[in-house]
């Protein structure tokens, strides 16, 4: 019996999902062109399981662009549960460095899928986008970081990113960089 987009996975069926989706990233990360036979197998499913989940490369791939995304979204609303505002922020921008990093290694992947005349196209970065204004917005009403600081103005500030070199040594750069952008914030923060 197929499944509806609104029901609930058996724990086990959503354990197999996960699985494909982290093997998936680790492979298409490495080699654009792995089969997805060999993915499968990594995960520890059979074929129909992963077809089942996964019809084709094309909703594979834009699903953990999506996943990834959402995950990055959704560690900004943790993050402020547990943390001051600002060290949240800064946390995120960790998460977020994170993920530029590992959607650097897929670019391939992602670039072979939406780049066929009639195919789908890349999702909108809006999950991101939404977490960076909700953070911005909890750090302007504590004061933490300057006023009237944009989400436009915090996603260019922090657009080097995308630069550098994921199968380099980058994340003391990426600390660095972003360590620059969070001075950057705090500077005539009226609560400090």
């Amino acid at each position: 019996m197929p499944q509806h987009k609104d029901t609930p996975r058996r724990s086990d069926a959503q354990r197999n999902r996960e699985r494909i989706l982290d093997v998936a990233l680790a492979e298409l990360s490495r080699c654009a062109d792995v089969p997805l036979s060999v993915i499968a197998k990594k995960a520890g499913v059979g074929q129909g399981t992963f077809y089942r989940n996964f019809p084709n490369r094309e909703s594979l791939v834009l699903e953990i662009y999506r996943h990834e995304m959402q995950q990055v979204a959704d560690a900004a609303a943790h993050l402020l549960a547990s943390r001051a505002p600002d060290e949240a922020l800064r946390a995120w921008m960790d998460r977020l460095a994170q993920f530029a990093m590992a959607k650097a290694g897929m670019a391939d992947a992602i670039r072979q899928v939406t780049s066929v005349p009639g195919g789908p196209a890349k999702p909108p970065p809006t999950p991101v986008t939404s977490a960076a204004e909700l953070l911005l917005r909890a750090n302007d009403e504590a004061g933490t970081i300057r006023p009237g600081v944009t989400t436009d103005d915090f996603m260019l500030a922090i657009a080097g990113l995308w630069q550098l070199d994921a199968y380099d040594d980058w994340q003391p750069r990426a600390a660095r960089l972003l360590d620059l952008v969070m001075d950057g914030l705090r500077t005539t923060a009226p609560g400090r």
